[in-house]
Parts: C-alpha cells; sequence; structure tokens
C-alpha cells in the first residue's frame, strides 16, 4: 500500500521535471534554505564565542618569573 503513494507522487512530478531546461542546472528553493540556515548558524555560534570570549579573564605573566612558581602535580614548584 505505502508503494502506491510513492507511485503516485512520482507520476505528478514527472509532468513538472520535462518541463525543466536539461542545460540549465541551479540550487532552487532548497539550495537556498541551506544557504540560509547555514549562515544563521554560523552567525549564532560567532555570536555566542563572542560572549564567552567576553568572559575570560587573561593577564600575560612577565617572562620566565610566573613560570618558575607554577606548582606541579606533586604540590611542589617548578622552579625547585
Amino acid at each position: 500500500m505505502p508503494d502506491m503513494y510513492a507511485t503516485q507522487a512520482m507520476t505528478h512530478l514527472v509532468p513538472l521535471a520535462k518541463e525543466l531546461d536539461e542545460n540549465k542546472v541551479t540550487p532552487g528553493v532548497l539550495g537556498f534554505v541551506v544557504f540560509a540556515v547555514m549562515a544563521v548558524a554560523v552567525w549564532l555560534l560567532m555570536k555566542s564565542m563572542n560572549r564567552h570570549m567576553g568572559k575570560v579573564d587573561f593577564e600575560a605573566a612577565p617572562d620566565g618569573k610566573r613560570a618558575a612558581t607554577i606548582p606541579t602535580p606533586t604540590g611542589t614548584p617548578s622552579g625547585e
């Protein structure tokens, strides 16, 4: 029974396919929708990244001074 619906759908779409120019290829509405969704997703990701990067508190350490006082996993400073 489900095959009958697919067959009916194909018989309705075949005349539409005959009207298309075979030498012209276009992305169509589906291509535009996919592109628009991807563009919105990238925009939202960039907005989220900027929000998260704004929360980062970064202070540059002076050369060599702070590296000697960073504790190792054993609990002793790495400079000793």
